[in-house]
């Protein structure tokens, strides 16, 4: 009996050590495809908040529309903004560390041309949980990185 509290008070510290160390932008620095493969995110530190977690879509599936025209966020609220491309867009912004996940930050959503509130958890190697709510709604979506066999 001792020896299994012990084992599960060492896994538990390794855990809650290894949540720690997923303090810095670069452990998750990375391109992360989507659920579903539709694109992939690069997140890294962000440009002007290098505590800060940022990402951007460098890749797309269907990079054009049927007429070979570059997809852009035409969905997007803003007239000024409808004409700029999907490819290079900011997607993730302004996400902070609080011990357990990146959170605060907030996700914009190409496809319906709207942001939301968002949360980022590291699920295990090359894996992570992307959440994004309005009010008490929420949606959530597993994150890959290609290079890590997830």
């Amino acid at each position: 009996m001792m020896r299994k509290l012990a084992l599960a008070a060492l896994s538990g510290l390794f855990m809650s050590t290894a949540a720690l160390a997923a303090g810095s932008p670069a452990d998750l620095s990375a391109q992360w495809l989507t659920e579903g493969g539709k694109s992939r995110v690069e997140i890294g530190a962000c440009p002007n908040a290098p505590t800060q977690l940022c990402g951007k879509i460098v890749w797309l599936r269907e990079p054009t529309n049927p007429d070979g025209s570059a997809k852009v966020d035409k969905e997007n609220s803003d007239e000024t903004l409808k004409k700029r491309p999907i490819l290079g867009l900011q997607m993730l912004r302004d996400f902070k560390w609080d011990g357990e996940k990146w959170d605060d930050g907030y996700i914009y959503n190409p496809e319906d041309g709207k942001e939301y509130d968002s949360v980022i958890r590291i699920k295990g190697p090359g894996e992570l949980e992307v959440k994004g709510c309005v009010l008490f709604i929420c949606k959530r979506q597993a994150w890959t990185d290609p290079k890590k066999g997830s």
